[in-house]
């Protein structure tokens, strides 16, 4: 099958490829893709400033249809979303506290086990998730961003009914964390520049407000997610927070960033972060999509075929559209 392949250094050194058809192991199934989100951390990844190992299959967003499961038949023919791990060591203290995202010993698909840009991708049972009939059969590339998102606002709760939230960022993280919060009845207000002005106006749709980063009151939030992994934005998001406020990172910089640590301290801020998903985020994932009380509609913007995997990273390096999907073999949308 051909695949998009990581095996050198920077994006120079990504190809698409033939790679062998994969075969499951004891406990494992494989599933035929049927799209793979690009992400920021794909580009992070693209330019070594992500963990990875090499030779590897990109893509950590995926939605497919289940179509080898030894011992495990009832599988066969779903269409679900996965988890991202591969392995985690089962032993660690994080482990055992039920957080193995933090688990020094964790492997995942995209990164350090092939992964999704590719026809097939082998995942262990258990990170097989049944997506509702509802969600459209591409969008199911987002259930893992809004695990993600659900790790970050949900494990424990960070926004309450009535609270002012602020978003900074209006790519698609930003937009499931403007949806996760309003669902959580917080007024969100989601950041971005003149070129997200299509950006903004979906989420505005979705009950959202909209401001530009120099029309933002300083002090006025509860809550701050900077979902953008930019200095300025991070910047944005700490001036926006009044005293005593929260602010949740979810954006990866990529970088060392300069930050003004004294407006934490006079203004008794506290931080948080989530890093990948959990179980349990996974399991409230579930339970938003379920419900209707999230909807992942009009987020996928783009699709791709592999070859055209260089594109994709463009489209979300310069910011183009929402969501840009690699499509095995498939039609592509305008």
């Amino acid at each position: 099958m051909q695949a998009v392949v990581k095996t050198a250094d920077g994006a120079a050194g990504i190809e698409v490829r033939p790679v062998p058809l994969p075969v499951p192991g004891p406990g494992e199934v494989r599933v035929r893709v049927l799209a793979a989100g690009v992400c920021g951390t794909d580009l992070h990844l693209a330019d070594d400033e992500y963990a990875h190992a090499r030779p590897v299959v990109m893509g950590h967003e995926v939605t497919g249809v289940v179509d080898l499961a030894p011992g495990h038949a009832e599988w066969v023919g779903r269409r679900v979303a996965l988890e991202t791990y591969a392995s985690t060591c089962g032993s660690c203290p994080m482990c055992r506290d039920g957080r193995p995202n933090l688990c020094p010993g964790r492997r995942s698909i995209g990164s350090f086990v092939n992964g999704g840009f590719a026809g097939h991708v082998v995942v262990p049972l258990h990170n097989l998730h049944a997506l509702p009939d509802h969600v459209a059969e591409l969008d199911g590339a987002l259930a893992e961003p809004l695990a993600c998102v659900a790790h970050c606002l949900l494990d424990p709760p960070r926004v309450q009914a009535g609270d002012r939230v602020l978003v900074t960022g209006p790519g698609t993280m930003g937009q499931l964390t403007s949806r996760v919060a309003t669902a959580l009845g917080g007024a969100v207000t989601l950041v971005g520049l003149d070129k997200d002005a299509d950006r903004l106006a979906v989420a505005e749709r979705h009950g959202a407000y909209t401001l530009l980063p120099g029309d933002v009151p300083e002090g006025q939030y509860d809550v701050a997610v900077e979902a953008s992994g930019s200095a300025p934005a991070l910047a944005t998001a700490l001036a926006g927070l009044r005293r005593g406020g929260h602010l949740v990172l979810m954006g990866i910089m990529g970088r060392p960033v300069e930050v003004d640590l004294d407006v934490v301290f006079y203004k008794e801020l506290t931080i948080s972060t989530g890093f990948a998903s959990t179980p349990d985020s996974w399991r409230r994932a579930r339970t938003l999509l379920e419900t209707g009380a999230v909807s992942l509609t009009d987020l996928v913007t783009t699709t791709r075929p592999l070859e055209e995997w260089g594109a994709a990273l463009d489209d979300v390096r310069a910011g183009r559209g929402l969501k840009t999907v690699l499509v095995p073999a498939r039609d592509r949308r305008p």
